[in-house]
């Protein structure tokens, strides 16, 4: 089993150094069972919204295509993958985790989780919804998604973001992948491939249709103007 460690600035924004960290980390654990936790209090407080503010169209188009590499990779391993939510997972950081096979969070009321894209206004590429529409029961989806809030850790295990609630949440991750690792690899990873398979796959018309119509959202000054007012607002707070 390998750990699958976020350690970065800003709750481990998913910026593109974060990015690339996860996937060499899962390049390193060649097939392994794996385990998703952050330091720093948050598995992951979404993008970074510094690097963000400052990419232009190609760019922009680049990190996109990361992020949709990184929730790929880990909706398609094949052996067991367990997120543990120490801390905030949002928007991005809320992302990854539902690629995850099984998400635990501790038990602590203060812990937000979910997905704010609708609220801020930004789309993800349609392969990272597609894995929402497949995870995420149809009777919670639209709050989820279209209501764009975030949620305690009681509010979200009955919305089905997550699947439980510990005291330990890295106890009880950790006792969770023993459990699913001790099945046959060969059959959890064919009947999780039968499960998977095909709900990321997005033909290159609609990528470049969803792209062309994103990017420009992604990099409009109007964007960039809403987030850089958000980083000074929670760098006055923190001062």
């Amino acid at each position: 089993m390998q750990e699958i460690v976020l350690n970065g600035p800003g709750k481990n924004a998913l910026g593109t150094p974060m990015m690339q960290s996860i996937l060499d980390q899962l390049d390193a654990a060649d097939g392994q069972p794996i385990l998703l936790r952050g330091e720093n209090g948050a598995l992951s407080a979404g993008v970074d919204l510094r690097e963000v503010a400052a990419l232009d169209a190609q760019e922009m188009e680049a990190f996109l295509r990361m992020l949709d590499r990184v929730t790929r990779t880990l909706l398609y391993w094949p052996r067991p993958s367990v997120a543990v939510l120490d801390g905030h997972a949002i928007a991005g950081g809320c992302i990854i985790a539902m690629a995850c096979d099984h998400r635990v969070a501790t038990a602590n009321p203060k812990l937000r989780i979910g997905l704010t894209e609708v609220a801020v206004g930004v789309l993800f590429p349609p392969g990272v919804w597609s894995m929402l529409r497949h995870r995420l029961s149809p009777h919670s989806i639209d709050e989820i998604v279209l209501g764009g809030s975030l949620h305690s850790p009681d509010q979200a295990l009955a919305l089905g973001l997550i699947d439980g609630v510990a005291q330990d949440a890295l106890e009880a991750g950790r006792k969770t992948l023993a459990r699913l690792a001790s099945y046959d690899a060969a059959v959890y990873a064919e009947t999780k491939a039968l499960l998977r398979g095909g709900v990321m796959d997005i033909d290159a018309k609609t990528e470049q249709a969803f792209l062309d119509a994103a990017v420009p959202v992604w990099t409009s000054p109007e964007l960039r103007e809403r987030l850089l007012a958000h980083l000074a607002k929670v760098s006055g707070k923190r001062a």
